[in-house]
């Protein structure tokens, strides 16, 4: 940090002694391109080198001699990280690094409002600003394959056009502050087992249709200034340095104007990262969290191995030009920028914009009465009740802690029992049920059988003189659970859950089964628990938000980003062999193809557990019936879906109408139906609204391979308005002439 305060007072000396022969470059009057080629004209060959890798555990360098200040990046996704040591990855124990933790990407996705992301991305861009950050390591926008997945916490679930418009406000909101966002992981880290190396083969269409279309919004809509390549291969090469991948589609097809820089350690041959696209290597010689090593910065891939080679003449001289060009424009949109707002952390408007996020992105799963024809379990009545017992190691874990990169040190954190106690009071008692271990990274503690077997009977004694039991569990941000470097060993829950779940069921069953995770998850007793939430990861606010949806305060209206299988074989990427998950340690095969999520239980008539985009709330909603505007469409033209949602309950609730569209007959599979639009409308008791869908040729076209171009065929098609995935409200017929 004292590099960086050092070149930002030279800068400063320097703007503040303006006069006509100020070089382009230090004048942000004049128009970005301009300084850059000014900027890059002064420059020597090993000063543009200089710019292409790190010289710190999390920044990169500048230009001194010229007073153009090095960049600083963060992890990442839903808070900015605590400090980390300039050349090792313990933290600095700094005492002004505590933030805000935002709810994770699952629980964003999960509230289907754009308006969400767009207070998600303002506040956490005001929070990387306060901390001086140039680069944020986030959002997170890689496609929800399996639950399996140890990293799905930080994604935004298994459909591409929903985690598309998701992604953008973030961005935009995010990059108001002078601080770039670097969208991740590009592309098809789908997996953290063995994702070093994994040579991952998929179709073009597969590609093109699911895994690359948040990138590509990212890019042209959310004019993201850096991507972040993945660790894994591609088609044989590495995505960090991926001719395909980086230079024909990122750079050539998309226009992308910004840096590509690689995930730690992600870059692996000098020449590939010369030729192929990348711009700033970061992390070499270390798998991103732990390794140590004695090789120094300027032995990285980028650096005097790059210089000479560009000395030699073996790689043209272009290459470092466009590097070079790419981080001045990057360094000049953030360290340089004059005109970014000044940054705030852990506001009250922050823990309420956490808050709000975490009310509109919890799921209601399920909620059935404990009796024939009584009332649903949720929300709590605080009169009906008056001996409540919270259950669960996750009702008290700091959930920040863990998970690899994305740990987060907290200023506040309300856990789930405080935030039913401050509802309740001392009606809450508290049994912890079942241990997890200690949050570590690379492995778990095991706990002792004698361990497990206590807490579980204390928990058991105490839910039988209960009125009301709240089991708080679920997965959490250890090794082989939600957690970075490592995919879950089991679908199940772990630690012991569905026994302690089964034997509290067996003395009490007002049971509420609150479910923290990023995963979904094996439920054999799904019929027997009246009441199921799904929780998330809600940070520092979490708690509160818990309690909001709990007790009735705020009405649930979050939805499903992606579908519980039954079982794990249900997954079409688990119901092939080993190579489609997860490979065969060296390649894996892509076998379900476009056929992901949603699309996969809908074409293959394997219904979901909970499917995509289901949620409910405590009131109800009725919908009528679609009208679409025309009988067709032509090919320049538009057609609309209208249809009325009315509040047919006696309490204030949102809706989330969702638009899919299906190919009746068509040359190539296609899924039965595929979301193409959404919208969450807010109604009174008794209101009734309509809600309008726009549909354009592009909404009904698929990616052909044979002409490499997105394209549709005439003929009939079918609208679909409906509550999720599984839930057709109904359907309206249209030709695509």
């Amino acid at each position: 940090m004292k590099n960086k305060f050092l070149a930002t007072l030279f800068l400063a000396c320097s703007i503040s002694t303006v006069s006509a022969q100020t070089p382009v470059y230090m004048d942000d009057a004049q128009p970005i391109e301009a300084r850059v080629k000014d900027a890059l004209s002064r420059m020597t060959l090993e000063e543009k080198v200089a710019l292409c890798h790190a010289q710190s555990k999390f920044s990169s360098a500048g230009v001194p001699r010229l007073g153009i200040p090095e960049l600083w990046m963060s992890d990442g996704p839903h808070g900015v990280r605590a400090e980390i040591n300039w050349n090792d990855w313990g933290y600095a124990n700094w005492t002004n690094d505590s933030i805000t933790a935002f709810p994770a990407l699952t629980c964003l996705a999960a509230t289907w409002n754009p308006d969400m992301s767009a207070k998600y991305g303002k506040a956490i861009g005001e929070e990387a600003r306060y901390r001086e950050k140039d680069v944020l390591l986030g959002p997170g926008v890689n496609i929800y394959r399996t639950p399996m997945n140890g990293r799905n916490f930080e994604y935004m679930g298994e459909d591409p056009y929903l985690a598309s418009v998701m992604c953008v406000p973030y961005i935009q909101e995010l990059q108001k502050n002078g601080v770039a966002a670097c969208v991740k992981h590009y592309a098809l880290n789908n997996q953290e087992l063995w994702r070093g190396h994994i040579d991952v083969n998929l179709s073009d269409r597969a590609l093109h249709e699911i895994y690359l279309p948040a990138f590509k919004a990212a890019v042209e809509e959310g004019g993201a200034w850096s991507i972040m390549g993945a660790y894994n291969k591609i088609r044989g090469q590495h995505a960090c340095h991926n001719d395909f991948t980086l230079n024909k589609i990122l750079k050539d097809d998309w226009k992308f104007d910004g840096c590509v820089i690689t995930d730690w350690g992600g870059a692996h041959d000098t020449y590939e990262a010369a030729v192929n696209g990348l711009d700033i290597e970061m992390g070499s010689y270390t798998n991103g969290l732990t390794s140590e090593s004695v090789f120094t910065y300027n032995d990285y891939y980028l650096a005097n191995p790059y210089l000479q080679m560009l000395k030699d003449g073996k790689v043209p001289m272009s290459t470092i030009d466009d590097k070079a060009s790419r981080i001045l424009r990057l360094i000049f949109r953030t360290a340089m920028n004059r005109q970014k707002p000044y940054g705030s952390v852990a506001t009250e408007e922050h823990y309420a914009a956490a808050r709000e996020i975490g009310n509109e992105g919890i799921v209601l799963l399920k909620n059935a009465p404990v009796i024939k024809k009584g009332a649903p379990l949720l929300p709590i009545d605080a009169a009906k009740y008056q001996n409540i017992l919270v259950v669960g190691d996750n009702a008290v874990r700091l959930l920040n802690q863990g998970g690899g990169s994305s740990e987060l040190k907290v200023k506040d954190m309300v856990s789930p029992l405080d935030g039913l106690r401050a509802v309740y009071g001392d009606k809450v008692a508290y049994a912890k049920g079942y241990a997890a271990g200690r949050p570590m990274y690379g492995r778990a503690d095991e706990i002792p059988q004698n361990v497990v077997d206590s807490l579980r009977a204390e928990a058991v004694e105490m839910a039988k003189k209960a009125d009301l039991v709240v089991l708080v569990g679920g997965l959490n941000k250890n090794h082989f659970q939600d957690c970075e470097g490592g995919d879950r060993l089991e679908y199940g829950l772990p630690f012991g859950q569905d026994e302690l779940i089964e034997a509290l069921l067996g003395v009490n069953k007002n049971l509420v089964l609150v479910l923290l995770s990023g995963n979904a998850v094996e439920m054999p007793w799904v019929s027997r628990v009246p009441a199921i939430v799904q929780g998330w990861y809600l940070g520092s606010m979490g708690g509160k938000s818990l309690a909001d949806i709990l007790s009735g305060a705020v009405n649930p209206s979050g939805k499903l980003p992606f579908s519980f299988p039954a079982k794990l074989t249900d997954c079409g990427a688990h119901a092939f062999d080993e190579l489609s998950y997860p490979g065969d340690s060296i390649k894996q095969e892509y076998k379900e193809d476009i056929l992901v999520g949603y699309r996969w239980h809908d074409t293959k008539k394997v219904p979901a557990l909970f499917p995509f985009g289901h949620g409910l709330s405590y009131t109800t909603f009725t919908y009528g019936k679609p009208v679409a505007s025309a009988k067709a469409m032509a090919a320049d033209g538009t057609l609309t879906v209208t249809v009325a949602v009315k509040n047919t309950g006696s309490i204030a609730g949102k809706e989330i109408v969702q638009l899919y569209v299906g190919d009746d007959k068509c040359s190539v599979l296609r899924p039965v139906k595929e979301l193409k639009h959404f919208a969450k409308v807010g109604l009174a008791p008794g209101e009734e609204k309509s809600v309008t869908f726009t549909l354009t040729p592009d909404d009904l076209k698929f990616y052909d391979e044979a002409s490499a171009a997105w394209k549709y065929e005439p003929g009939k098609f079918k609208a679909y308005v409906c509550a999720s995935s599984a839930d057709v409200r109904g359907v309206v017929s249209f030709e695509m002439q």
